[in-house]
């Protein structure tokens, strides 16, 4: 690589929705500059940035990867990111770290769950960006309407062409700049558009402001100086328009990248909890937004750089873990292949091998910095799975492996669920949690079983239920004794205060330094219910009498007592089950209103109302957590991929009979097995 200053560098992301062309344009684009000598294709499984296997096969991104080129005088860095909304992660690190995006749209299919996360994202940042509308050679592409969706979604004074296709579908041949006019059927558009893209430009100054009004136009300098400001702005972001498949629009769209873009110097915003960025300082500072296993390497950590120099064979500090790295070779990174460069600088990614302290999220640089990256805002994750090891005796290398794979992918959770005893594994849908079982296997060796997870019911009571019990034990020497009465009746609790225990002992029947005993006896007993031994909650746990005895009662004897009367008086209090109950946002395109609709009454779904947000349908609802264990799956099948959803706890509720006599045979068969 020839070396370029900072001025010249572009750092960007190409992001959207899956299948919207990104990865087959960062082809093109390797390919034009002759960065790469034979254009890669994903089809023939010779593309340079889904170049792992699991990617071949399946013809679509998995991973974020990252690449660069020459252009005329400049150099790109650039990231290509899944689509998909099962490795959103990998999209939602890069572009936290990029200083621009081009959102790619697919002129056919338009916006997608994957467009609407990365131009959210973006937004938040402020992020300039760029969208580029791809596949208008196609026969079921419709240009015109791609742009009014996104004009009405995203504004129709900041989303503004700046070129236009000459011929639409197969006689697609070229595409026209605005502000050359555009002939053909755009031709009055054209005008439109190029006095809309003039204002939009005029507004960005009070000199260029005025000029416009006393002239009417704007000089062809004074416009490129306005459009850069725009488009760092957030105010503007152009439209571009092409077919990568045939090399239509993708030369303008790099030119203007380069003409336009932010460079590394420029402020663009960063997301930080505290401290500053100084970009322009000689201070080396970078970050690190991707940590991955290689098989040959060991752990290899992206930097990208916003500051200063990174060296090869050099010293760096780590801020986040106050600690030092030492640093052997830098590695320029361009998909799979790796070559060592002596130094790199502000907008540069790099990989750094066998760091021994530091991981996704870290802060590197020449000194200690007093800063921290906002952690990003993942969506929850909606896919769950109880997960457990193939083979006996491998339980630990599931966890360690597991543990591994979520430290360098943070949507994916492992969590042990003390309540059902499993453990469970969560992830952004079924892609998602079958990759990670497929890089159990390879990397790690270890087979891994899913199976659908116990659900995490909960016992109340619906009356009042009284006990009498008593715990008597003679076997030489002290023996034991204690006896309880205890009461228990419905309590309105809360997440904080799931029960109440009250104690209306009188004349010391009991003496009150037994009363913790009674006590820690309800607390005890609690979390493993008579219906499916699930926790009980919302109850009131009195004890108003009992007996002792000076020499036999301890407060094992009254922990004793108590489980007994426990649960004799849960048995008469009218015991039912709760189950969880979960609130749905559901995001997707309108056609797939009855499908869904009617598949989530067949889930004993509550439809509570319906929105529009950004082109999309918005359905909230609310579904039991046992129906919505397979509910990504359907909902992927509903909607060929173009729906997604989020999931949050809501409540408990009364699970219906017919349910419930189910629920406790399970779980009475469970236990027989767990005892044999």
């Amino acid at each position: 690589m020839k070396n370029c200053a900072p001025e010249k560098i572009r750092n960007f992301v190409l992001a959207g929705h899956a299948g919207s062309g990104k990865t087959s344009l960062a082809d093109l684009m390797l390919f034009k500059s002759g960065a790469v000598n034979r254009r890669g294709s994903v089809d023939q499984g010779t593309s340079v940035s889904d170049f792992r296997q699991e990617e071949q096969e399946r013809k679509s991104s998995i991973y974020s990867s990252v690449m660069h080129c020459p252009w005329q005088d400049g150099h790109f860095y650039f990231i290509d990111t899944p689509g998909n909304s099962d490795f959103c992660g990998e999209a939602m690190n890069a572009i936290n770290v990029a200083d621009m995006m081009v959102l790619v749209v697919d002129a056919m299919l338009g916006i997608g769950p994957g467009t609407i996360r990365a131009w959210r994202q973006a937004r938040e940042r402020n992020l300039p960006r760029v969208i580029f509308i791809n596949g208008c050679d196609r026969d079921q592409s419709d240009f015109n309407s791609v742009l009014d969706l996104l004009q009405h979604n995203y504004g129709k004074t900041i989303c503004i062409p700046y070129n236009l296709p000459v011929g639409s579908k197969a006689a697609l041949s070229g595409v026209a700049k605005v502000m050359d006019g555009a002939g053909g059927e755009y031709a009055a558009s054209a005008e439109e558009f190029k006095n809309a893209l003039i204002e939009a430009v005029a507004e960005t100054d009070e000199e260029l402001m005025n000029k416009y009004f006393e002239d009417g136009d704007l000089s062809p300098e004074d416009f490129t100086l306005g459009f850069r400001k725009a488009i760092l702005s957030g105010s503007v972001v152009p439209v571009f328009t092409g077919s990568v498949e045939k090399d239509l629009g993708v030369s303008e769209l790099m030119d203007a990248l380069l003409a336009y873009g932010p460079s590394p110097l420029d402020a663009v915003t960063l997301h930080l909890d505290h401290g500053e960025v100084d970009r322009k300082s000689n201070d080396a500072l970078g970050f690190v937004f991707k940590a991955v296993n290689d098989a040959f390497i060991g752990q290899l950590n992206y930097v990208r750089i916003f500051s200063g120099t990174f060296k090869s064979d050099s010293e760096l500090i780590n801020s986040s873990k106050d600690s030092k790295e030492r640093v052997g070779n830098l590695l320029q990174v361009q998909g799979k292949e790796q070559a060592v460069v002596e130094e790199a600088g502000p907008g540069e990614i790099v990989a750094i091998a066998k760091l021994k302290n530091t991981g996704l999220n870290d802060v590197l640089g020449s000194k200690s910095f007093n800063c921290a990256f906002s952690a990003v805002d993942y969506p929850q994750p909606t896919t769950l799975y109880a997960v457990s090891a193939q083979a006996k005796g491998e339980e630990d290398k599931l966890g360690a492996g597991l543990s591994r794979l979520a430290a360098e992918d943070p949507t994916i959770v492992v969590e042990r669920n003390p309540e059902t005893r499993q453990t469970i594994l969560r992830g952004m849908g079924d892609l998602h949690i079958n990759l990670v079982v497929s890089r159990m296997k390879n990397d790690f060796k270890v087979g891994v079983v899913l199976e659908t997870p116990r659900t995490p019911y909960r016992e109340t009571v619906n009356g009042t239920g009284t006990a009498q019990y008593r715990h008597k034990k003679q076997s030489g020497g002290h023996g034991q004794f204690a006896e309880v009465h205890l009461r228990i009746e419905p309590f309105a609790g809360t997440a904080e205060e799931e029960f109440q225990f009250g104690n209306e002992v009188v004349g010391g029947n009991i003496p009150k330094n037994y009363i913790p005993a009674v006590e820690k006896g309800v607390i005890e007993t609690r979390l493993s219910g008579p219906l499916s031994r699930s926790k009980v909650i919302n109850f009131k746990a009195t004890v108003y009498d009992g007996k002792y005895h000076d020499v036999d009662s301890s407060e094992m004897a009254f922990k004793i007592a108590t489980r007994g009367a426990f649960r004799e008086a849960m048995a008469k209090a009218k015991p039912m089950l709760l189950e969880p109950i979960m609130s749905l946002k559901i995001m997707f395109p309108e056609e797939y209103m009855g499908a869904i609709s009617g598949d989530l009454n067949s889930r004993r779904g509550r439809i509570l109302g319906m929105d529009r947000e950004e082109g999309m349908q918005i359905l909230n609802a609310e579904l039991p957590l046992d129906e919505c264990y397979s509910y990504p799956t359907q909902l992927r099948s509903m909607t060929q991929a173009r729906g997604s959803f989020e999931m949050a706890f809501e409540r408990y509720e009364p699970v219906p009979s017919q349910l419930a006599a189910q629920i406790q045979a399970e779980a009475a068969k469970l236990q027989e097995e767990e005892e044999d």
